[in-house]
């Protein structure tokens, strides 16, 4: 007797109507409307601004970024992978490591940003203890570049895992910027731990 396969089983189980909403849209990946509904709630990014976009690969929220800053404003992504995809005049993408001091020759062009967004994630482990706390090492080095490259009033937005660590550098985000709030857009998958600070008017 003949099996019938499932044909579910061939089908890639993290697809949803996001994914499929962002090959529609020419997005590489998902999270594009993660950024999406931060700035439709928070406005970080405005006409003619400058950009960096830490841990940029795929390219989706260059994309995004690119469109909110206009052709005036500057993106520039910073990633450990190659970014593939092909990108807007106003946008460059660089695939080095921004925590190494030798290879920044790259922000010689910028006098400094007015937005920094930070999706960085660690590889995953399973193990939340572990993955939290490998995320609040990353969370850490992206506010150290903000703390660095933002300018007086700037806006920061970054993605952290919650764990034990997450009160502590809310704390110091706190300390450094006029305004911070937590947010988990909706288009967050509902098992992820990941929640975003955002952050506005550095100090």
């Amino acid at each position: 007797m003949a099996v019938k396969k499932n044909k579910k089983s061939h089908k890639n189980l993290w697809e949803d109507h996001l994914t499929r909403r962002a090959k529609l849209e020419k997005y590489p990946a998902r999270s594009v409307y993660k950024l999406e509904e931060i700035q439709q709630k928070f406005k970080v990014m405005k006409k003619n601004d400058q950009v960096l976009d830490l841990g940029c690969a795929p390219g989706s929220w260059l994309l995004y970024a690119a469109r909110q800053v206009g052709s005036q404003g500057r993106v520039l992504g910073i990633d450990l992978k190659l970014v593939e995809i092909q990108l807007p005049d106003n946008v460059v993408a660089v695939k080095e490591n921004i925590l190494n001091p030798d290879n920044t020759s790259f922000l010689d062009k910028t006098s400094g940003f007015n937005v920094i967004l930070s999706d960085m994630a660690p590889s995953t482990t399973g193990r939340k203890d572990v993955d939290a706390l490998k995320s609040f090492e990353l969370c850490h080095m992206a506010l150290t570049v903000a703390k660095d490259l933002l300018v007086q009033n700037g806006n920061f937005v970054c993605k952290i895992f919650q764990g034990n660590d997450f009160n502590a550098f809310q704390k110091s985000v706190k300390s450094k910027f006029k305004e911070c709030k937590t947010f988990k857009p909706d288009s967050c998958r509902k098992q992820s731990k990941e929640i975003y600070i955002i952050a506005k008017g550095k100090k």
